[in-house]
């Protein structure tokens, strides 16, 4: 009976001193689809194979993130917007990448290019069948991410607000359907023949949906780096102003020259892409 007393305190002993292997560091994110998509779920797999530091991240849309932020549910946040009045003065928004905004349709309609005009007259209502810019003979179907009433601005909201339909909101129509994130958004227009949405290019490339040329300019890799695709804006992470050192040591990796050959290396646009 000693002995196997004596057995067990050994074995609690040799448990209690391996509880830093058993139950490695954790961190947790949430926020942005378009980066979550585009690069974070990537760069944390990566960070976590390289370090052992257990990562989560998932989307949900700018607005979740910083919300779970808020409310301490994470440990940091991606978002596609700058930060705007009456975000909390103790959130940090750190830029660590590059994207830009893409008109999105079905890959079965025939359009392959749009002007900022044209894209102003669809959620002006001016624009409501495909045929008006000799496409097909369908309606138009506008997808929006709009999260809910009272929670903020999405990121793919702001950026279209302030770089296409400059500083309005898009019209609420019989045509249009608010959806909780740009994901969603993007998986909608997969399958909608009249489907029309505004995304990310860093997560738009990797659905089946067509990405219109802008002007004639195709929104690739190469032309937003250089500037010629011209709807350019930037991906942020975001964090407490006194994080936990293991949050602190995520971002410094996501900004150093391995993370952002990881971040490029992935397909999407980089700090160091910038010329």
């Amino acid at each position: 009976m000693r002995t196997r007393i004596s057995a067990l305190f050994i074995l609690f002993f040799i448990v209690t001193l391996n509880i830093p292997e058993a139950y490695p560091e954790t961190l947790v994110g949430s926020g942005c689809s378009v980066s979550n998509t585009g690069y974070l779920t990537e760069l944390a797999k990566d960070y976590e194979k390289l370090t052992g530091v257990k990562m989560f991240v998932r989307g949900g849309g700018s607005v979740v993130g910083l919300e779970d932020l808020k409310s301490g549910k994470v440990d940091f946040a991606a978002s596609c917007r700058h930060n705007l009045p009456g975000d909390p003065a103790d959130i940090e928004f750190i830029q660590v990448a590059w994207d830009a905004l893409v008109f999105i349709v079905h890959k079965s309609n025939p359009l392959d290019n749009m002007s900022l005009v044209d894209a102003r007259a669809i959620y002006a209502g001016k624009i409501t069948n495909w045929n008006q810019l000799k496409g097909a003979d369908a309606p138009v179907k506008i997808f929006i991410s709009r999260p809910h009433a009272g929670h903020g601005l999405s990121g793919i909201e702001t950026s279209t607000k302030e770089m296409i339909l400059e500083g309005k909101s898009p019209l609420e129509m019989p045509n249009t359907v608010s959806l909780a994130s740009t994901g969603i958004v993007e998986q909608m227009v997969e399958k909608t023949f009249e489907g029309f949405g505004i995304s990310g290019f860093s997560s738009a490339r990797k659905r089946a949906v067509k990405m219109l040329k802008l002007d004639s300019v195709y929104p690739d890799k190469k032309n937003i780096a250089s500037g010629k695709y011209p709807l350019k804006r930037p991906l942020f992470l975001l964090i407490p102003k006194n994080p936990k050192p293991e949050t602190r040591t995520f971002i410094d990796f996501a900004l150093s020259k391995q993370g952002q050959e990881l971040i490029s290396s992935y397909g999407a646009v980089s700090l160091l892409d910038i010329k």
